[in-house]
């Protein structure tokens, strides 16, 4: 079978390797679908942590069932999408239900080699049903969890003001889980044609462009004074980072969703007065799989909108890096196994 890995920062390469076997206790998928995320992008660029390389990239992913066990509720010729995060079962984390930060987690296609591949193994326990969805809304799941993830940790309620910076795809995510929650959405990125799309594609009423506007005065006027009541990070920009907690409304909370390698820093007295609540949110639990999958059926999202580029597997290497270049206007790139 073909496989595409990521031998290093900037190169791509394309090799032939065995089609996996049937283990106890897996399921052997053919790979249909892989969504193109920021993960796979700073891999690619060199700048994501928690890994090494080589590294075959991609965990958005939709797939058919080729081979499975007789007691695993799925049969062969079932299209599926993966929970990717490899959990133990063993540590406190997992002890607790938060299998999502799991202290031994091995993420595909970061910590262990994804999906870029024709066939894959896959734990059985990791497998979701289609439940009708075609195999874009399938390989759109995953990133859309994250967005979940974030709204549930924040306990984002209906009417309050949440503010989120960058309008990458987890950025969107955020926005679109937070609009179904009943939030008041306001998208802030410096990419005038990302705030485009929030307008004409999520319906965002609010966009604020930080090169452009005076971000504090902006947000006052939007929330009558009060400032947002949850701003959530999902640059992974350092400096975003720390410039948004000057952005959040006195008893608010700061959700970090976008990882930096850095060190992060901001003012202690602007932190304390507000008594703010500070978070991180990592990947998402099946909860959030399946909250997300229940919202593409009932159409509160949706997942073609996100789509803005396409590509046959054969040819991912040479457009690989143009999906860096803002000017290429990419939201989501979705490769074509068929």
């Amino acid at each position: 079978m073909k496989v595409l890995s990521c031998i290093q920062p900037g190169s791509l390469e394309y090799t032939t390797s065995n089609k996996p076997t049937l283990q106890p206790g897996h399921s052997i998928l053919e790979i249909k679908r892989i969504g193109i995320c920021g993960t796979d992008l700073h891999a690619y660029e060199g700048t994501q942590p928690y890994f090494e390389y080589p590294r075959i990239l991609g965990h958005e992913l939709s797939a058919i069932i080729r081979d499975t066990g007789s007691n695993t509720g799925f049969t062969s010729g079932e299209a599926v999408t993966i929970i990717p995060y490899f959990n133990c079962g063993n540590c406190i984390a997992c002890r607790n239900n938060k299998p999502n930060c799991c202290v031994n987690i091995q993420v595909f296609g970061v910590h262990t080699d994804g999906g870029m591949r024709e066939f894959v193994s896959v734990p059985d326990d990791k497998l979701l049903k289609s439940e009708g969805l075609d195999l874009d809304a399938l390989a759109l799941i995953e990133p859309l969890s994250i967005g979940a993830h974030a709204i549930s940790r924040a306990q984002v309620v209906r009417d309050e003001f949440v503010l989120i910076v960058g309008a990458g795809p987890i950025g969107l995510g955020i926005m679109e889980l937070a609009r179904v929650a009943g939030a008041v959405v306001i998208a802030m990125d410096m990419n005038e044609e990302r705030l485009q799309f929030c307008r004409e594609q999520l319906n965002i009423d609010h966009t604020i462009n930080p090169a452009k506007e005076d971000v504090m005065q902006k947000l006052k006027e939007i929330t009558n004074d009060d400032m947002p009541t949850v701003v959530f990070d999902a640059t992974g920009n350092l400096k975003a980072i720390n410039n948004g907690i000057n952005y959040l409304a006195h008893g608010g909370r700061y959700v970090l969703v976008g990882l930096q390698k850095e060190a992060m820093s901001f003012s202690h007295p602007e932190f304390h007065k507000r008594e703010t609540t500070l978070m991180s949110s990592r990947n998402a639990t099946k909860d959030d799989f399946l909250y997300v999958i229940n919202t593409f059926k009932k159409g509160l999202v949706k997942p073609d909108n996100f789509i803005t580029h396409r590509t046959a597997f054969t040819e991912v290497r040479e457009n690989f890096s143009s999906w860096l270049d803002p000017k290429n206007k990419v939201i989501k790139a979705m490769v074509d196994f068929d």
